[in-house]
């Protein structure tokens, strides 16, 4: 087999925390980690941990981070956490919505107000109705993730809907009708993220693994912008090291130090997921997609 094509590292702009690791109050049926209520095999990074984490990249340059889990509000400092993160730079959340206190929404508009950064919530549903993502996040998710919406809306806060591929057929018609659905609950222009599906964890159960020929070839990249790729100016900290990226935290040979500045180097493109963000591009960035709807009201895909 050829030697994998490694991607340069150029500078470290985004750091990446598993702030809550792979627990998480639901147990999605594609979740390509498998997170769930009971599964620890990542933990939290405690405020500290995460404190000196945060100076360490701040010092090495990054300006930009993002958290993740697991479900980052199941933390029980998570508010702090995202306080301190907006201090020192633009900050995203991914969230499935369902775990804000009372005040969260308030205080989360308020943090970013005060420290004048960017500041992103990516909330997660999958399918275009409460059919298609209850089916895979559970009964009733859809409807509480609408509710995690609409409290977010209250305060100025509007989120990204990030939605995995899982259905068939063009993307226009599933992207239109999920629009339509956000409109009748409140969300007016609604800001919208596809992702492509993860062929590990949970999902090789649902839907299948990758085959043989999907995977990084050296021919394969010949033309391609290696900067378009996460790895080649972030890293992701966990609690138990640093990893290449959010996606292959299920693998140990994308385990790469200790501390942020252990890891700081190119990466090869060897493991089969690598093939999924070459065909798509940075697919963890916060890139939207645009539903314009014509006078008649009726949504149409640019």
């Amino acid at each position: 087999m050829n030697e994998s094509p490694h991607v340069p590292f150029h500078s470290l702009k985004t750091v990446w925390f598993q702030i809550t690791g792979t627990v998480c109050n639901l147990r999605c049926t594609h979740c390509f980690i498998s997170c769930a209520p009971d599964n620890d095999k990542f933990g939290f990074i405690s405020l500290e941990e995460f404190t000196r984490h945060l100076q360490e990249s701040i010092r090495l340059g990054a300006d930009d981070f993002y958290f993740t889990g697991g479900e980052p509000f199941a933390h029980p400092d998570i508010y702090e956490i995202l306080t301190r993160s907006l201090r020192a730079g633009s900050t995203t959340v991914l969230t499935n919505g369902m775990l804000f206190r009372d005040d969260g929404a308030e205080q989360l508009a308020r943090s970013a107000r005060e420290s004048g950064n960017p500041f992103e919530v990516r909330l997660s549903i999958d399918g275009c109705n409460a059919e298609m993502n209850d089916a895979i996040r559970g009964k009733g998710t859809f409807d509480k993730a609408m509710q995690g919406m609409s409290q977010l809306l209250a305060v100025g806060i509007h989120p990204i809907v990030t939605i995995s591929r899982t259905w068939d057929g063009p993307d226009c018609a599933a992207l239109a009708e999920l629009d339509e659905t956000l409109r009748t609950r409140g969300y007016d222009d609604p800001r919208l993220k596809i992702l492509p599906m993860l062929r590990l964890g949970a999902e090789i159960s649902r839907n299948r693994s990758y085959t043989d020929c999907e995977r990084v070839t050296a021919r394969s990249v010949r033309d391609f912008d290696m900067s378009r790729l996460i790895c080649s100016s972030s890293r992701l900290v966990t609690d138990r090291g640093v990893w290449v990226c959010p996606i292959l935290l299920d693998s140990p040979e994308a385990r790469m130090g200790d501390g942020l500045e252990d890891t700081l180097h190119s990466y090869p493109l060897r493991h089969q997921a690598c093939y999924t963000c070459v065909q798509n591009g940075a697919i963890c960035a916060n890139s939207t997609v645009t539903v314009e709807r014509d006078t008649a009201h009726s949504p149409s895909c640019s």
